[in-house]
């Protein structure tokens, strides 16, 4: 069987997901892949890579903390997962990429617009595939809620409401600094919500915001909510979003909300409304997501669910490094391309800027570069 050489570089918290993810595809008999290498800054959690996928690839990858002498000691590397953190992501991947591996990136593809740019140039110079890590509309439930909406069980979408208002006191590590996580949960997270936005509805055409930091101060100890750390991305965003179909968003991220959690995830249409862990709702009857999510897997082809759900998996990250390989071996295409993943940074990017400026931002001139302001903090 012919396997994609690959290698890991950054072997962090995500990084032990996709091991996960490619535990599930080994066991499930998809093993179109072989770690020969990983790479990390700190040894003892190359270390701790290595040991893992060696726990069932059966041979241990190299051990490296360097990526230049990594690339230069694997001739035979065809193929690297980047999982570092966001102020790394152009640096390495333009490494690899002009090293001529092909990449799979995590999200967000770079620290700002500009540097992810420079990746997707330096993907198509040296004629590599690059995937970004945009795994949650894998999901059988997306999958369905995208099926339910494009084969107009709710009629025409109108409205969107996307709502996460909770509470988070504890201190997240790197992920509360700016310069190098380039902003909070709208851009950490909510690059994954874009994606659906844009998956499930189309393209944002412009957006106003604003963000806004309540609580600068999270705590070390999560269980006594002591040992506090100043922290400096914002923990509230409000957006308004409009379409290119003329559909309107409302789009609320905060993690500064004391006392009662609320969650809504919905999209109106003229005839009905689809609700994330509901399902829908249509002239005065509730279908439940399971029904949903069984009608629409009976409506696909055998084909279309291998393709969809390989083996059965469940697992999204699975899914997505089995698209990688597929694509790199010359059997399939990339559903999350370098611009997808660069236009679905662009609508969080479009949040802070437009924060920044007090005023509506067209997405094309974020895409484009030409707002920034925000963004040259970053660099």
């Amino acid at each position: 069987m012919e396997k994609v050489k690959c290698a890991f570089v950054g072997c962090g918290g995500i990084a032990n997901a996709h091991l996960k993810g490619l535990r599930s595809l080994w066991e499930n008999n998809i093993r179109t892949f072989e770690f020969i290498a990983v790479c990390d800054v700190d040894r003892e959690r190359a270390e701790r890579m290595a040991e893992g996928i060696d726990s069932f690839q059966g041979y241990r990858p190299r051990v490296y903390t360097n990526i230049d002498e990594m690339l230069e000691k694997e001739p035979e590397l065809q193929a690297v997962d980047i999982c570092t953190t966001h102020n790394e992501h152009h640096t390495v991947a333009i490494k690899c990429l002009s090293a001529k591996k092909h990449i799979t990136i995590e999200k967000p593809l770079a620290l700002t617009i500009r540097y992810g740019r420079m990746i997707l140039e330096s993907a198509e110079k040296n004629g590599c595939i690059l995937q970004v890590a945009e795994n949650y509309r894998r999901a059988l439930s997306e999958r369905t809620i995208n099926w339910v909406i494009k084969s107009g069980k709710i009629g025409e979408p109108k409205m969107l409401f996307w709502l996460d208002i909770f509470d988070r006191s504890w201190y997240w590590g790197w992920r509360d600094h700016k310069n190098v996580a380039g902003g909070g949960w709208t851009l950490d997270g909510g690059v994954h919500f874009a994606d659906l936005f844009r998956y499930h509805i189309g393209e944002v055409e412009e957006l106003y915001a604003i963000s806004k930091t309540y609580n600068p101060i999270r705590y070390r100890d999560r269980a006594k909510l002591s040992d506090p750390v100043m922290i400096d991305v914002e923990d509230t965003t409000m957006a308004i979003l409009t379409f290119e179909n003329g559909v309107t968003g409302t789009w609320v991220l905060t993690n500064s909300a004391k006392g009662k959690e609320e969650r809504l995830r919905a999209i109106y249409g003229d005839k009905g409304t689809i609700k994330w862990g509901e399902g829908l709702y249509i002239e005065g009857r509730h279908i439940s997501l399971e029904e949903l999510e069984r009608e629409y897997l009976n409506s696909l082809s055998e084909a279309d669910k291998e393709k969809l759900f390989p083996g059965g998996i469940k697992d999204t990250i699975a899914i997505e490094l089995k698209e990688f390989f597929d694509a790199v071996l010359g059997k399939g295409k990339i559903e999350t391309t370098g611009i997808v993943g660069l236009k679905d940074e662009a609508i969080s990017m479009a949040v802070y800027e437009s924060s920044w400026i007090n005023a509506p931002v067209k997405i094309k001139d974020i895409e484009e570069c030409r707002i920034e302001n925000y963004q040259k903090t970053l660099m």
